[in-house]
């Protein structure tokens, strides 16, 4: 049999997802030292696919456990963007089928902004519903952070359809009429969490990107908000906007 070239080789390997295949078996026999580079390669790719199939298989305990007592329309809220000077606070809710799958998926701050947009689309094709509410900051300067926070996180289920039959919620208790269970770091810690804290991410980044071509000069597309250096200079020299909280620091300085 002709021998394969280093191309064909690596082509074939990408089409392996079993360590005990034949085909790379084989290969641990084949002395050119550029199939040994690819085996390598694929012997890390595979152990990092493990480790994230893993994580995922962890990431599901809670989803589990509320399933094992018969509930199927499990939710996983989550929120953005209590801390930023400007822009809203946004929730979202999210409903994943039982055989969801997405090895990698984790709280929305630890993904780049590269794979958040990925599992965002997946997400949302994939799920069984999902909703958004964002509190803009005139709300948020009338009724405080926290309320618009759970005033968000309400509007998010509260627009899901179908309805949930239980909560899981990232560290916030809500008074609702379903059952729930709040997790600290849940976005960390559950695969439902997590898939709402990328939906609100990846919604709250599109708009702050959108304002920034209005308010070119606060950099919002890359700061989301967020109070750094070059946003409080910017205030400091241009004053604030209608998506500035004023009632948050050093903002109400400004007003």
């Amino acid at each position: 049999m002709k021998q394969l070239t280093i191309t064909e080789i690596e082509q074939h390997l990408e089409k392996i997802v079993n360590e005990s295949d034949p085909f790379l078996v084989n290969l641990f026999q084949d002395e050119r030292k550029g199939v040994q580079q690819l085996v390598h390669r694929w012997k890390k790719k595979f152990a990092e696919q493990q480790q994230l199939k893993e994580k995922f298989v962890e990431m599901n305990v809670y989803e589990q456990k509320w399933r094992i007592r018969g509930y199927e329309m499990i939710a996983g809220v989550d929120e953005v963007g209590r801390g930023p000077l400007a822009g809203p606070v946004v929730a979202a809710a999210v409903i994943l089928p039982k055989d969801f799958f997405l090895a990698g998926i984790d709280d929305s701050k630890k993904l780049s902004e590269k794979k958040r947009l990925e599992y965002d689309a997946i997400i949302r094709k994939e799920a069984i519903a999902f909703s958004i509410s964002m509190i803009h900051a005139q709300e948020i300067d009338e009724m405080n952070i926290y309320q618009a926070t759970k005033k968000a996180m309400n509007a998010a289920i509260a627009s899901l359809d179908p309805k949930p039959d239980l909560l899981l919620i990232d560290a916030m208790k809500l008074d609702l009429p379903f059952p729930s269970e709040s997790i600290i770091k849940g976005d960390a810690k559950s695969i439902s969490i997590a898939a709402a804290s990328i939906v609100a991410k990846v919604a709250r980044d599109s708009l702050m990107k959108e304002i920034s071509h209005i308010h070119s000069v606060y950099g919002f597309q890359q700061n989301m908000g967020y109070g750094t250096k070059e946003h409080i200079e910017a205030i400091k020299k241009h004053g604030i906007t209608s998506y500035h909280r004023k009632s948050f620091a050093p903002v109400k300085d400004f007003v």
